[in-house]
């Protein structure tokens, strides 16, 4: 802390200017140590050191099982030392600020289970310990995911003064997360999204905590993912065959990018509704509607009465989770259109055969079933949209269910009812974020309870957590980022943080307005929360 005097005629004093000086220097030493999401204990002092990238340094404990050499941490170190010290990506010819004669400051990082070269999963442990003292910065984890979440937590600690000089300040941080599955939602069919665009919304996903990524790749408009098995998928049913496609290479790519990030990569797959792209190059997979006793032409969900169209999507399936290693599998299973099995005289006849009746949504249980029993035979569990419960489906206990409709009373009566029949729950309603209106609608996301439903603290362990969703009808690369952020850092932080000491709106706008800064340091283009400035502004490209 600096301290200015002067003289007057009274003597050497410290005028009340500099004492409301002095003031702002120790306030905005604290404040500017917010961390988003908010850690579950945090304490921040206001003695603070001063960093410089020629003396900082990262290294791993001798204890450690996490030594040089470990593919996760290794990418880190190189990464947050870029985050941490942005100057140093400036053009030549730029000046930054270089503290001379600056004492040495380490990170060490300690971890104590696991590998380096596994994927994240949904039994992976992401607590941490962070304590910064003079020269050092003590990160301690069980595994490398938590050690990433303190590496990350420990770079939103560091800041300029309004000299360029680096600071950190004495902290003590304990932390982990509320839930462990923490999402955010892509629709790569009705918008293309570049590989470009979906790697850097897995970084910012990263600087917010959120673990899960949802890539909702296939739908009614393309299928962009080009299968090994069926080329014509893509060829036929992507917006281009070769410019508006993910190769399995791209694929590995998003999912390595996810994993050096502490990311599960989780695939969707919907059907048998959302599915008109996939007729195009699977001929006899959908359902043809009639009017009247005649063929229209048109064609509607998958068809469920053909042996053909479960052998398909076996094999499908079999290669999708030969691509994406993750332990889950999306299956979809929501707003299937009935009328184009109810014109079939087929599939008629195929419902008195079964006993169905004119209980068309038995019909789609049917085939539901069907598809959890070929992601059960291939060692994966499934999460279904919530209509697949809504219709009464018989399907398996470890089946995932996400809430996606209404708005409170009505999903937590959602998630009242699934939780009493045993099953684990997503919740994904209020948290719709690719509709938008004008002003802070991040408050209506922050201020979501997802624990606020009838029911004993069993049930409530069933909820595992959520996920923001960005549908992409009016949505590109051109508006996601600025779409997406900040506005998902609310569902980030309520899904991270204790709901008790992060119940206030006001309270969290500070500390999201800097972090939206930080974003915009980070090259995120995340969209303004008010009236106001940041001091780096976002330069483009």
């Amino acid at each position: 802390m600096f301290l200015f005097c002067f003289r007057t005629r009274r003597g050497s004093i410290l005028s009340k200017l500099h004492i409301w000086f002095l003031f702002f220097v120790a306030v905005k030493a604290v404040s500017v140590n917010g961390v988003w999401p908010m850690p579950q204990k945090i304490s921040s002092f206001v003695e603070r050191y001063s960093v410089t990238p020629q003396t900082f340094t990262f290294q791993y404990t001798p204890g450690s099982v996490a030594q040089p050499g470990c593919s996760v941490l290794d990418a880190a170190f190189k990464r947050y030392f870029k985050l941490i010290f942005p100057d140093l990506l400036r053009q030549p010819g730029e000046s930054y600020y270089v503290r001379p004669l600056a004492s040495p400051f380490t990170v060490q990082v300690g971890v104590s289970e696991g590998n380096c070269d596994g994927y994240p999963s949904e039994s992976s442990k992401e607590s941490y310990r962070l304590s910064v003292s003079s020269g050092l910065a003590a990160v301690s984890a069980e595994t490398v995911w938590g050690a990433l979440r303190g590496l990350e937590s420990l770079s939103q600690l560091v800041y300029q003064d309004d000299f360029g000089v680096y600071y950190i300040n004495k902290t003590e941080i304990e932390d982990f997360p509320r839930f462990a599955f923490r999402g955010l939602l892509l629709d790569t069919s009705r918008h293309y999204l570049p590989l470009n665009a979906i790697l850097e919304t897995l970084d910012a996903m990263s600087y917010t905590k959120l673990n899960v990524f949802h890539w909702h790749i296939v739908d009614d408009p393309s299928f962009p993912y080009q299968s090994k098995f069926f080329p014509d998928l893509s060829n036929k049913g992507a917006f281009h065959p070769m410019t508006h496609v993910y190769t399995q290479g791209d694929v590995r790519r998003v999912i390595e990018h996810a994993r050096l990030r502490g990311i599960r990569v989780v695939p969707e797959f919907d059907s048998p509704g959302h599915t008109q792209s996939w007729g195009r190059g699977q001929p006899d997979l959908l359902t043809p509607c009639y009017r009247g006793d005649v063929p229209s032409g048109t064609f509607g969900p998958v068809n469920p009465i053909l042996s053909s169209s479960y052998q398909f999507m076996a094999k499908l399936f079999k290669e999708v989770t030969s691509v994406f290693p993750d332990s889950y599998l999306h299956l979809g299973g929501d707003e299937v259109n009935f009328n184009c099995w109810k014109s079939n005289p087929d599939v008629r006849a195929f419902m008195k055969t079964m006993g169905f009746g004119s209980d068309f949504s038995r019909l789609e249980a049917f085939y539901v079933e069907h598809m959890v029993n070929i992601s059960t035979a291939l060692n994966r569990t499934s999460i279904v949209w919530q209509d697949v419960f809504d219709y009464h489906e018989k399907i398996p206990k470890d089946t995932v269910l996400e809430i996606w409709k209404g708005l409170p009373p009505a999903y937590a009566q959602e998630m009242s009812h699934m939780t009493k029949a045993g099953y684990r729950v997503l919740l994904s309603a209020p948290w719709y974020i690719n509709h938008i209106r004008y002003g802070q609608d991040w408050r209506d996301s922050y201020t979501v309870k997802p624990l606020n439903f009838s029911g004993t603290e069993e049930q409530k362990k069933l909820v595992i957590g959520g996920e923001v969703c960005m549908w992409g009808e009016y949505v590109d690369a051109t508006n996601l980022s600025p779409r997406l952020w900040p506005r998902a850092c609310a569902a980030a932080e309520r899904l991270w943080s204790d709901e008790d000491q992060t119940s206030s709106a006001d309270k969290a706008f500070p500390r999201l307005t800097d972090f939206r800064c930080r974003l915009l340091r980070r090259g995120i283009r995340a969209e303004p929360l008010f009236v106001g400035h940041c001091e780096q502004e976002f330069q483009g490209l």
